[in-house]
């Protein structure tokens, strides 16, 4: 995630015409709680006062942030689909019939391209789903509020993608199943907006 913006970002930023108020965003008072989570966002994403304030002020829910929430809500229904076929809710991978699932990646199957992404939708049990079904959502939503639907996707999907790029080289014999790819690189890229807003408060 980079802290370039766009160039009519920039243009809004920079020209005198938005007329915002001078008060520091923690200073407003009376807010609902849709907007206190937007307050919330802009300062865990954007390092700076101006920015925060100008997004806090030009946010519109339209698009809203659906490609975590989408990718989330798959996850829980191919899951609870699998676990009423096989009444199995742990440990699904030591199930034959889960392991001939289409959507399982498996090094052996690399031909069937399709399984580098969708295996994100397979999870072992409730335990993992939970987790990442919770991180998805407490890092994924705000990231995808400031930076849009097409970044935060092309960086969810790469991460999935890379994971089972790696056990194709690392281990020939494993399947691979769950979304921990694409969680593990949003909090690499909440790490990085951690370290720009750290330094932008300095």
């Amino acid at each position: 995630i980079s802290s370039k913006r766009s160039s009519s970002f920039k243009r809004a930023i920079a020209n005198g015409q938005r007329a915002l108020p001078r008060d520091v965003l923690l200073d407003e008072t009376g807010l609902g709680i849709y907007k206190r989570f937007v307050r919330y966002v802009a300062y865990e994403i954007l390092p700076c006062e101006m920015d925060r304030r100008w997004y806090f002020y030009q946010h519109r829910t339209c698009p809203p942030p659906v490609f975590m929430a989408a990718v989330t809500l798959t996850q829980i229904i191919v899951f609870l689909c699998y676990g009423a076929r096989l009444n199995k809710w742990v440990l699904q991978t030591y199930h034959p019939e889960y392991m001939k699932s289409p959507l399982v990646y498996h090094p052996g199957h690399r031909a069937r391209a399709w399984r580098f992404l969708t295996y994100m939708f397979m999870h072992v049990g409730l335990e993992q789903l939970g987790f990442n079904a919770l991180l998805q959502l407490m890092i994924g939503v705000p990231l995808e509020m400031v930076h849009g639907i097409l970044r935060i996707s092309f960086l969810y999907l790469a991460g999935v993608l890379a994971g089972s790029l790696t056990v194709s080289i690392t281990d020939m014999r494993a399947p691979l199943v769950g979304g921990s790819g694409g969680v593990y690189a949003l909090c690499s890229a909440h790490l990085a907006n951690v370290v720009m807003v750290s330094q932008g408060t300095r």
